[in-house]
């Protein structure tokens, strides 16, 4: 009998063990739940510690209370001045609303996929209405603010906070790109062109100048050497009329040396000459003395021939 009481009181002690271990669930600081009766929801659990729930009869669904991240896939929007961007975007986000975020979309990737089209939408549509240059520089900061905004309020709804919208790239597509690449090159050529005939057509002003200059300093410097030539002339003839008036005999002596140097140089010089020429007569006579005439003979006068050099 004792036995028996034994037994069946070890059997309640087990279920109980057991009803107690499937009644208690814990949520971790990272975490929130949800406690379900049969898929209804009956309460929020979002503090982290020990929870209880009837056994067998309620479940529990967690949900992350962590920062999450949503990566989008790649997308073309136009802006309003008609260019298209290649633009990758991602978006942060956490579950306020574990409620509303499981009666809405129920899972995380429900909820990415929903997210995923607030973010596009909300891309092209503020996009659509920026320029190229607000978008890459002017105003960048605006425009996230904005998009972050409009998803915000979209996730709202779905129980969801939105932390931060960012656009990791935009930039033209490749075909754009080359197109301004080519551009871009065009107008630097243009420019280096340009800059190159300013600077020939200086280079060519200076030379000009420098042409001018130089010509001008040589035909002055001629005009001064002519100047000082003649009047080296006129003082050597002064001084040769001044010579010649003070004593005839030795200028006219010192011209025929002059003559007789420059007449009989050494080599194959020869001259034909009579010996009575007027030329020899400081050969003839040391004075100079001019010959007397002899009287005239029939014949011709003696020639004399020959290198007079030697």
């Amino acid at each position: 009998m004792k036995n028996g009481l034994f037994g069946i009181g070890g059997i309640i002690v087990a279920l109980a063990a057991v009803a107690l271990y499937l009644s208690i669930f814990i949520v971790n600081p990272a975490q929130q739940a949800l406690v379900l009766q049969f898929g209804e929801i009956r309460r929020a659990e979002q503090e982290p510690g020990l929870k209880f729930k009837i056994p067998f009869v309620q479940n529990v669904v967690y949900f992350d209370k962590r920062v999450l991240d949503l990566n989008m896939p790649l997308i073309e929007p136009i802006l309003s001045d008609k260019k298209r961007l290649v633009v990758d975007a991602f978006a942060r986000y956490r579950i306020t609303d574990p409620v509303l975020f499981y009666q809405t979309v129920n899972n995380i990737g429900e909820a990415n996929q929903r997210l995923s089209t607030f973010l596009q939408s909300s891309l092209r549509s503020v996009l659509a209405r920026a320029t190229f240059v607000q978008m890459v520089r002017d105003d960048r900061s605006g425009l996230m603010d904005q998009i972050r905004q409009d998803v915000a309020s979209r996730a709202a709804p779905i129980g969801i906070e939105v932390v931060d919208v960012k656009i990791r790239r935009a930039d033209l597509p490749q075909t754009n790109s080359d197109a301004v690449f080519r551009r871009m090159q065009t107008e630097r050529q243009r420019e280096a062109t340009e800059i190159r005939a300013q600077g020939a057509e200086q280079a060519q002003r200076i030379r000009s100048r420098a042409e001018r200059d130089s010509t001008v300093i040589v035909a002055e410097a001629k005009r001064d050497a002519e100047v000082i030539r003649g009047d080296g002339d006129a003082e050597r003839n002064r001084i040769f009329a001044d010579a010649f008036t003070r004593d005839p005999e030795f200028f006219s002596f010192y011209r025929s040396m002059q003559a007789y140097a420059e007449g009989l140089k050494a080599g194959d010089t020869s001259m034909v000459l009579s010996p009575t020429s007027e030329f020899f007569r400081y050969f003839r006579d040391p004075s100079g003395a001019p010959r007397p005439q002899a009287p005239a003979a029939s014949g011709e006068a003696p020639v004399a021939r020959g290198p007079l050099a030697q």
